[in-house]
């Protein structure tokens, strides 16, 4: 079996680091490692319009943005397939035919999808659920199967869309007695603490939506005012520090190595040293923010100064996106073309149909 790797982003803003540290890291890491035969990433426009369609220009003007900042992170061209989601016609004719597969309660018991319907206003009755938002995992099962897509780098709150999928893909195998989708597992990032990186607020998940992000692509003095404005329980400094949600450590946890400490605090050795000094007392949330703040600086430094460049070769970049589009329609027409026959509704492929009309009525 062939190793495909296939992940998507929505194109409603910049991406943070929470996306970074939750999904975009590993694609780094599964490109450089190699062991693939196709590595797809998307940018999933169709699914940010289903609670984005009042807003049609937000989505398109973020299509590049989101690009930009893929390009930024070191994910390379030649290696990878980059396209739009609206643009592959496959997409929206699998969804359909899933959609027979799944049933409405099925879908509005995935956590996922609850929860974003509780933090979107879906559950209010004057708003009320659109179809295409309880779809998403559907539209989202397309995405994967349309590539066979068998590695899915993901957050941990996608891990129940990718069990619909899987779902999806045993009904479909099992239904019509063909073997031609492939079953996915997600890529969880390596540390725990990069599963949900919360806000600069804390509380709740980074969001775009909410406003409480460090965006890849922000400037040095943005980034040192929003690690700044992180919120800490208010204490004297000789009295012991609090871990527990502490967004500061949290933030640390996910960036900091040893080599942050050499350069920027070698006072310690490493991050359990300096948990172990902050929980006794002595060590100000000022200090520990300040040596937060060298940390992001270093991890987007590099990225800024990459997506910089690229800004300045849009065409380019816009080129790029179109090839792979292109590329990435043709893929997902084959898988297509093998569901419809396992459906029988490959009507004029062959002659099997006339052959049979005429057996029947002859």
């Amino acid at each position: 079996m062939k190793n495909i790797v296939l992940t998507a982003d929505r194109p409603t803003g910049r991406l943070h680091i929470g996306h970074y540290v939750g999904s975009l890291r590993e694609r780094i890491r599964l490109q450089n490692e190699g062991n693939y035969d196709e590595f797809i990433v998307m940018i999933a426009d169709a699914q940010a319009l289903t609670d984005n369609a009042s807003c049609p220009q937000k989505i398109r003007d973020n299509v590049i943005e989101v690009m930009l900042d893929y390009l930024a992170i070191g994910l390379d061209p030649k290696k990878i397939t980059f396209c739009i989601q609206s643009m592959l016609p496959a997409l929206p004719e699998l969804t359909a035919y899933y959609m027979n597969l799944v049933t409405l309660q099925r879908l509005l018991r995935n956590p996922t999808v609850k929860t974003e319907i509780k933090q979107k206003g879906f559950d209010d009755e004057k708003t009320g659920i659109p179809v295409g938002f309880a779809n998403y995992p559907i539209s989202q099962a397309a995405d994967i199967t349309a590539f066979k897509a068998n590695i899915i780098p993901v957050g941990e709150d996608q891990e129940p869309m990718l069990e619909q999928t899987r779902e999806i893909v045993r009904s479909f195998n099992r239904i019509y007695k063909k073997d031609i989708l492939v079953e996915c597992k997600s890529i969880l990032p390596q540390n725990e603490s990069c599963y949900r990186l919360p806000g600069t607020n804390g509380g709740t998940k980074m969001s775009k939506s909410i406003g409480n992000c460090i965006y890849l692509s922000d400037e040095p003095e943005v980034i040192k005012k929003k690690i700044n404005s992180i919120g800490s329980i208010p204490r004297s400094i000789e009295e012991p520090g609090i871990l527990e949600d502490n967004v500061a450590f949290i933030y640390l946890d996910a960036f900091a190595t040893d080599d942050s400490f050499k350069k920027y605090y070698s006072e310690y050795k490493n991050l359990d040293e300096l948990k172990i000094a902050y929980t006794k007392g002595g060590i100000g949330d000022g200090t520990i923010k300040k040596f937060l703040n060298n940390v992001i600086q270093d991890e987007l430094k590099p990225i800024r100064e990459r997506r910089h460049i690229y800004e300045e070769k849009i065409e380019d970049v816009i080129e790029i996106l179109k090839a792979g589009t292109l590329k990435a329609i043709e893929l997902s027409n084959e898988t297509l073309k093998e569901v419809k026959e396992a459906m029988a509704i490959n009507y004029f492929e062959d002659d099997s149909f006339k052959n049979d009309q005429i057996k029947k009525y002859n």
